[in-house]
């Protein structure tokens, strides 16, 4: 790892922020698709959990857009306590990027 002037740390040429985000998005994407029980919102997690895949996939993703979309997956799985780790490592992943700006 070596540290950049901005205090971004990266592994080779990527964040390492992103690279934590793709990983536990990933996992997480995983373990809902192995996920025998269908919910009502799963549809939800599913469309968010790519999204989050594409903008980790891109680079450096916009820090609001990166909550909103912790928020639905929360809503959205928050219940299936089979998934409440793969979801915790996914809100500690979107953390390293920061609070999104107050309106």
């Amino acid at each position: 790892m070596q540290s950049l002037g901005q205090g971004q740390v990266t592994v080779g040429d990527e964040d390492v922020r992103v690279v934590a985000l793709r990983t536990a998005v990933a996992r997480l994407r995983r373990q809902l698709a192995l996920l025998p029980a269908d919910f009502p919102d799963r549809a939800i997690a599913e469309d968010e959990l790519a999204d989050l895949a594409a903008m980790s996939a891109r680079g450096v993703p916009e820090v609001p857009r990166l909550h909103r979309s912790l928020l639905l997956i929360a809503g959205a799985i928050g219940s299936v306590s089979a998934l409440s780790r793969g979801l915790t490592e996914v809100r500690h992943a979107v953390e390293l990027f920061g609070d999104p700006p107050r309106r």
